[in-house]
């Protein structure tokens, strides 16, 4: 279907511009709150079902990272012909919906029925989100909007952990999930009123009219084509294997090798998320907008030398011998590991044609959720699991540390490579993509 009454967004005002990007940053806050909580509330549902690291990595990250990305792809599709606003806010309720549901879960097999709800539900976020701001905006705001969208990481992230760590210590781990995930019923609402659909294309060469979708094959074709793309989405991949994997397991190793309350560990990873997460997603976006004018490359560089800097501090966090001193280093190393979030998801919108935006997006976060998202926690639980008869309860911490280690490193490689290309890639869309 077409898109309805669809609004040039050069004809409205920079007021309403920001209140879209407002709410749909509010939008992907929830997402996170919703995704994250579970990571906060590990330790308390693995005592009350008595389950392994692995079974803990699966339900962190497989159970709802197949669901999400295999679903992103028809969802984009949609979102790519249809009513954008439409999608986002259905996919607030579901989310939403679900997470209240987890607090209700008997066992292991409800737990994990209500994360693929959640995945379900969260996989018609941020390709249509991300489709919305590029018409919004024009390309040299891009970054800067798509980066501003993607502090609901760590807003929503830090939310996550101070609710469900409080929540879950005043009251229990079931309640937490009721209580977080209620409001979002309210939000789906808000999206559904109040936000317009935007003509597609408008700032870039020529409005492009809904129902006019390019074949998904020839999307795929035409994206894995482009080298800087294929470099691009395997370093931003293994930057989430190793954020996801530490997200889902760092206050467990925090409870666990320090000792922390879910409520104090809660509270210090909230205000490390709120500073240091989003400062370094925001200037991410805003400092390669700004300095991209002078050599387009550095789109890419900036994620692989903000990421090369962080390593030190992945050493720091992990085997700093007392738990608060080890939180405070984490700050910088949290900066650091953000910065390549807004041009990544720029980049990826820009090298397409309007009209392949949503689609796009999926795809990139096919790949960054798929390896890592699904194998991230999955993969430090496994190695947790196979430390643990050597190395007993720390089996977690050095988990953790080459895990993020030998990832980053790797990051660094990809966003390089992907530096070398990106000028010729970025004329492609000029070309016919039929012809790829």
């Amino acid at each position: 279907m077409a898109s309805v009454a669809a609004t040039n967004p050069r004809e409205l005002s920079a007021g309403y511009k920001r209140f879209v990007l407002v709410l749909l940053v509010v939008v992907y806050v929830f997402n996170f709150i919703d995704r994250t909580i579970l990571s906060i509330l590990l330790e308390p549902i693995k005592a009350e079902f008595d389950l392994s690291d692995t079974q803990l990595g699966f339900l962190s990250g497989l159970a709802f990272a197949l669901f999400y990305t295999i679903l992103g792809i028809p969802i984009a599709r949609w979102a790519d012909r249809g009513v954008r606003r439409t999608i986002i806010a259905l996919a607030v309720f579901t989310w939403s919906g679900m997470t209240a549901l987890t607090g209700l879960a008997q066992n292991f097999t409800m737990l994990l029925a209500a994360r693929i709800g959640v995945g379900i539900g969260e996989a018609g976020c941020s390709p249509p989100a991300h489709s919305l701001l590029s018409d919004y905006f024009p390309p040299e705001r891009r970054a800067t909007a798509l980066a501003t969208y993607s502090l609901g990481i760590p807003i929503g992230g830090g939310i996550g952990y101070l609710a469900g760590g409080w929540l879950a210590q005043w009251f229990d781990w079931r309640t937490a999930f009721v209580v977080v995930g209620l409001p979002g019923l309210l939000l789906a609402g808000i999206v559904q009123l109040t936000l317009r659909e935007p003509v597609r294309g408008a700032y870039d060469d020529a409005p492009t009219p809904g129902g006019s979708a390019v074949p998904l094959g020839q999307v795929i074709g035409f994206m894995m084509s482009l080298r800087s793309f294929r470099h691009m989405a395997m370093g931003a991949a293994l930057h989430a294997f190793y954020g996801y994997g530490a997200g889902a397991f760092n206050p467990a190793f925090f409870v666990r090798s320090h000792g922390l309350s879910t409520g104090e560990i809660g509270t210090w990873l909230a205000g490390i998320g709120f500073t240091g997460g989003v400062l370094g997603t925001y200037l991410g976006g805003f400092l390669s907008d700004r300095i991209a004018h002078r050599d387009v490359r550095w789109y890419m560089w900036l994620p692989a030398l903000s990421t090369a800097i962080f390593l030190p501090f992945a050493f720091l966090l992990y085997l700093w011998p007392t738990p608060h001193a080890a939180l405070l280093l984490a700050l910088p190393g949290t900066f650091l590991g953000s910065m390549y979030l807004g041009p990544t998801f720029a980049m990826t919108q820009t090298l397409v044609r309007p009209e392949m935006r949503a689609l796009a997006s999926a795809i990139l976060l096919f790949i960054i959720n798929l390896v890592g998202l699904g194998f991230g926690p999955q993969g430090v639980g496994v190695l947790s699991d196979l430390l643990h008869p050597t190395l007993g309860v720390e089996s977690l911490r050095y988990a953790l540390l080459g895990t993020s280690v030998v990832c980053a490193l790797w990051s660094v490689l990809h966003y390089t490579l992907a530096a070398r290309t990106l000028a010729q890639d970025l004329q492609a869309k000029d070309r016919d993509a039929s012809n790829v």
